[in-house]
């Protein structure tokens, strides 16, 4: 009896052991978290639509930024980019000073300073050289379209006042060869002087008159003009002529012509005019004239 009571009780103290280790397991297992295996896929999957939203939202980002771009600096300077393959910057606002640096196409530059058809600008790497206009007109602004030059230049062309020529033509069927100097008072009016001399077959001829002149389009490269104004006639015979008299007389005329801008100051210019002679109180006399010829401003 003993041997096996002994026997049924090592048996006991063995199954409470293994209960003991049972409960010790479950209650680790319990404090210990479970990894979760469908978490990083879903997350892949949640990240992978949201991605595309994004990346569709580039171009629009990309041209939001482009629009926000200033179109003028921090301190007021226009800003321009080179569309043409290249520009040269040169040491100094004229032909003759080297070229030190060219720019590419696409980069953006800024103007900061002009001396006549030279600009001086900046470019995105700090080089600070000169370009001449013409290699400007082929530049887009901010906003993408070509970069105008035209107020520039009718600015300059309107604060440009006098004005000096000379023109070769006809006066009545003999030669003529005139000069003319004009003052500009306003955008469409100035005051033009002219001196001219013909030499006829029988008689030679000096004139002078002061005319109102009226160019409507003065902006245009054709511009068409109107003039009317008052001076003095003279004529002189031969010496060869038996009883001619000298002529002094007062004139008045009146005329219409064109002018042709072939640059900022050279202007090419065509006119014809009606000149009314009143040699006496009872006798004037009218003489046709046409000319063309040259000149320019300063």
């Amino acid at each position: 009896m003993t041997g096996r009571t002994s026997f049924v009780t090592a048996l006991a103290i063995a199954a409470l052991l293994w209960l003991a280790d049972a409960q010790a397991a479950d209650a680790g297992a319990a404090d210990t978290p479970a990894p979760v295996a469908s978490q990083p896929a879903a997350a892949d999957t949640a990240a992978m639509p949201a991605s595309a939203p994004l990346a569709a939202s580039a171009p629009q980002a990309s041209a939001s930024a482009a629009a926000a771009r200033p179109a003028r600096t921090a301190s007021g300077n226009e800003r321009l980019q080179i569309a043409d393959a290249y520009i040269e910057l040169r040491t100094g606002p004229g032909r003759g000073y080297p070229i030190f640096f060219v720019a590419p196409r696409n980069e953006w530059i800024e103007i900061e300073l002009r001396s006549t058809d030279w600009f001086r600008v900046r470019t995105e790497t700090g080089k600070v050289g000169w370009v001449i206009r013409s290699q400007l007109d082929t530049t887009l602004t901010e906003a993408g379209v070509k970069k105008s030059f035209r107020e520039t230049l009718l600015d300059d062309f309107l604060s440009r006042r006098v004005q000096l020529g000379a023109a070769w033509g006809h006066f009545k069927a003999e030669p003529v060869l005139k000069f003319f100097t004009s003052v500009r008072m306003s955008e469409t009016l100035s005051t033009e002087f002219t001196f001219g001399q013909v030499q006829g077959v029988f008689s030679g001829s000096d004139f002078w008159h002061v005319n109102l002149l009226a160019e409507p389009w003065a902006d245009q490269r054709f511009s068409p003009f109107f003039t009317i104004g008052v001076g003095k006639f003279s004529n002189f015979p031969n010496l060869s002529l038996v009883a001619a008299t000298t002529t002094n007389a007062k004139l008045a005329n009146a005329g219409v012509g064109v002018r042709y801008y072939l640059t900022e100051r050279l202007v090419l210019r065509a006119d014809y005019s009606l000149y009314t002679v009143f040699v006496n109180d009872a006798q004037t006399t009218q003489y046709r004239a046409w000319t063309g010829g040259v000149s320019f401003f300063f």
